[in-house]
């Protein structure tokens, strides 16, 4: 008889399958097959003609065929059992909102247990193991230290050699990686790190990148929450430190204290955080105010630097036409003086900044003698008041990338014309402080999507404006205000990795980032059902329970995880107004979660509203034949209300050009409210779960239920699920 042979998705290897097969000593014919989607199901297939399909199926095929000597399916009934029950829970865990609780009730299990089924390797630790050896949110877990069970049986399955040499062949396959018989040489880490399949490419070839000296740093400023613009940056930065076996360095630009404030910093950091960063001890460039006057104060005494008292409105003028400042010529002597003015903030020092001697005729006007010190007399967040003179970002930056040892800095296209004043800055501050080593610039297309702002300031107008409920607002672009609104981190890491460090400057749509988060979320968050308070509809039945029933139903049908839900039938009902405007009298549809009903009567008032519905239950009728499948509620006091709101973009152009003024495409009508009464199971909901509202789309929990005030309701975002449909405040294309 020749080997069955096992079909799958050429990107989704199913390991478990393999690693079993292994270790059962099953002969399997491995088949990839390019052409599948990713999310298809394996298949065995047998000469008979006799095929299998889907993972669980499989497993429990190779546990039976297993030529080993001990028995992957357990020596006794009830191990088998047991072995059946975890193959089913390994479907659960599967990356996503519910993966944690999943994790979390496993590690519990195995407090007291070394394996999850008998007293040997079983088909049960193989499934689990596969799935958590594929899960990039295990690798994130397993640092939080409160998954010790678990981690100490994971590592003791990684290191069963059968199931190590499976994970060395097929387990990086998700990530895009093909297997290949290369050993741990740099090449091979830097082609792994690379990517492929559906990530972005990181083959930028950075310049006198040397394997494990490469540091990179992410460097952001304290003045605002971070947005998904920082998130790329900072995530780049993270794969190219680690694709050369390098350092990733985070440190806060705070040289301006009038834009910076200690909460933005402690919410930068754990942004930080939720992105999973690995970087070292976090600095700001304050830590460097000694080292930077000093750096200043030689370079005026070597001519480079000169004070100018130039009024502002002037000086631009002048700039702008290459005129050089009459302050140009100022001594040095002139220069210190001023200089120390300047710290004193005394009213000529206050009068004055800094300058740089570069290049006034230069096309490029960057480099138009740029300023390098100014005066500040605010309170500054970390020194308080020791300094009223701060260096400006553009001479700050070079030298502290140097000082800490950054040897590559990725920044932003937009800023391309500014590298030649980074790099001659940095030559000057080199001249001066000839330890300082050179820093590599690397420019990478930054992020930008359609109807969206990402400028700091344009997003601070909104803040200070009240146009939005500050930075964590689920109208706002920054990592707090979409996971409040429901994105998942892990589709937000999955959508910067998959753009890779393209050069070429495009307008993304959101539809991707929200399919990629529907198909985390989509899996585990449970169902639940609401009607819309407006026009509501009462449904008579005349044949209904004569005393409401509770039936005991799964809050999710293919996610046993979710648990149950107590469903109430009686024989008055709620429909929303949209879907009674559809009935016939007459007509059967399906009730769904409960059985058929026949629409005996439809009435309406004189404007065509539905007014009520006499219906007659027919639970024998086939759903198969039912054009109309229906949510409904039984009309209970225990429903709770809801605020359903639906978001909006925050501009109501599809692409601002520079040219435009952001304030005249402010869409006045982001935000869209609908009443309603959801089922009585949503009074256990808490702030932040996820939920799916069954014909009406994905929902996060903004205010939970409050027994103590019960007429307040549930607040609930509907969250995008990547499909085109209309967006409060814009007009349809």
């Amino acid at each position: 008889m020749s080997q069955p042979v096992l079909s799958y998705p050429e990107k989704s290897a199913p390991l478990a399958v393999l690693a079993a097969a292994r270790l059962a000593g099953v002969a399997i014919e491995a088949k990839p097959d390019a052409k599948a989607a990713k999310d298809s199901p394996p298949t065995l297939s047998f000469s008979s003609g006799e095929e299998l399909s889907g993972l669980p199926s499989i497993l429990r095929y190779v546990g039976r065929a297993a030529q080993s000597s001990e028995p992957l399916y357990g020596s006794d009934a009830l191990t088998a059992c047991q072995v059946d029950q975890w193959l089913d829970i390994s479907q659960s865990l599967v990356p996503g909102a519910g993966f944690e609780s999943v994790a979390a009730s496993v590690n519990q299990y195995l407090s007291l247990r070394t394996f999850l089924a008998g007293y040997a390797l079983s088909l049960a630790d193989v499934a689990c193991w596969a799935q958590l050896q594929l899960t990039l949110q295990w690798d994130r877990l397993k640092k939080t230290g409160s998954f010790g069970h678990l981690e100490r049986w994971y590592n003791f399955c990684s290191e069963v050699p059968e199931l190590g040499e499976a994970a060395e062949q097929w387990g990086l396959r998700r990530r895009g990686a093909v297997p290949k018989p290369a050993a741990s040489s740099e090449d091979a880490e830097l082609a792994k790190a690379k990517g492929g399949g559906d990530t972005g490419s990181f083959d930028i070839g950075l310049p006198n990148a040397v394997m494990g000296k490469v540091v990179t740093r992410f460097p952001p400023e304290p003045s605002g929450f971070l947005h998904i613009g920082h998130a790329k940056a900072a995530l780049l930065n993270q794969q190219f430190a680690e694709m050369y076996k390098g350092r990733l360095l985070v440190r806060f630009d705070d040289t301006n204290p009038s834009k910076e404030k200690d909460e933005y910093v402690e919410s930068i950091i754990a942004d930080i955080k939720r992105l999973g960063l690995r970087h070292e001890p976090v600095t700001y460039t304050s830590d460097y105010f000694p080292q930077l006057k000093e750096c200043g104060e030689r370079l005026i005494k070597a001519g480079h630097l000169y004070a100018d008292d130039t009024p502002v409105d002037q000086m631009r003028e002048e700039r702008m036409a290459g005129t050089e400042s009459r302050c140009r010529g100022r001594s040095v002597e002139e220069n210190l003086r001023i200089w120390s003015e300047m710290f004193a903030a005394s009213e000529e020092g206050l009068a004055n900044c800094m300058r740089v001697k570069l290049d006034m005729t230069a096309g490029n006007k960057a480099l138009r003698d740029p300023v390098m010190f100014r005066c500040n007399l605010t309170h500054h967040w970390r020194t308080g008041t020791e300094y009223k003179c701060y260096p400006t970002y553009d001479f700050a930056c070079p030298f502290v990338d140097a000082l800490e040892g950054v040897t590559h800095a990725l920044r932003t296209s937009e800023y391309k014309d500014r590298e030649p004043q980074f790099y001659m800055i940095l030559k000057l501050q080199q001249s001066v402080w000839p330890t300082l080593p050179d820093v590599h610039i690397w420019d990478y297309a930054r992020l930008s999507f359609v109807y969206t702002v990402l400028s700091k300031r344009k997003l601070t107008w909104f803040v200070n404006n009240g146009l939005v409920d500050g930075w964590t607002d689920p109208r706002m672009p920054t990592v707090q205000g979409m996971m409040r609104r429901g994105l998942q981190l892990e589709a937000l890491r999955e959508f910067v990795i998959s753009q890779g460090a393209s050069k070429n400057v495009t307008y993304q749509e959101w539809d991707k980032i929200w399919s990629i988060n529907k198909r985390i979320i989509d899996p585990v968050c449970p169902r639940h059902t609401a009607v819309e308070t407006s026009a509501r509809v009462p449904v008579t039945l005349s044949n209904g329970p004569a005393a409401p029933e509770f039936v005991e139903v799964a809050r999710h049908a293919k996610h046993a995880a979710a648990g149950t839900k107590q469903q109430m039938r009686s024989s008055s009902l709620w429909l929303d107004q949209a879907d009674a405007q559809t009935l016939a009298e007459g007509e059967e549809v399906t009730l769904m979660g409960w059985g058929n009903c026949i629409m005996r009567a439809v009435h309406k008032d004189a404007s065509g509203t539905v007014t009520g519905i006499d219906g007659e239950l027919n639970l024998a009728g086939d759903f198969k034949k039912t054009k109309l499948k229906l949510t409904w509620l039984a009309q209970s006091e225990e429903c709770p209300p809801l605020e359903l709101q639906h978001l909006g973009y925050l501009v109501t152009k599809r692409k601002l050009e520079e040219e435009d003024s952001f304030e005249d495409w402010v869409n006045k009508e982001s935000k869209v409210v609908t009443a309603a009464v959801g089922d009585a199971n949503m009074r256990s909901l808490k702030q932040g779960d996820i939920i799916q509202l069954e014909r009406k789309g994905y929902f996060i929990v903004d205010r939970a239920f409050d027994a103590a005030n019960p007429s307040q309701p549930l607040v609930l975002l509907n969250i995008p699920d990547g499909r085109a449909k209309a967006v409060p405040g814009i007009s349809a294309p």
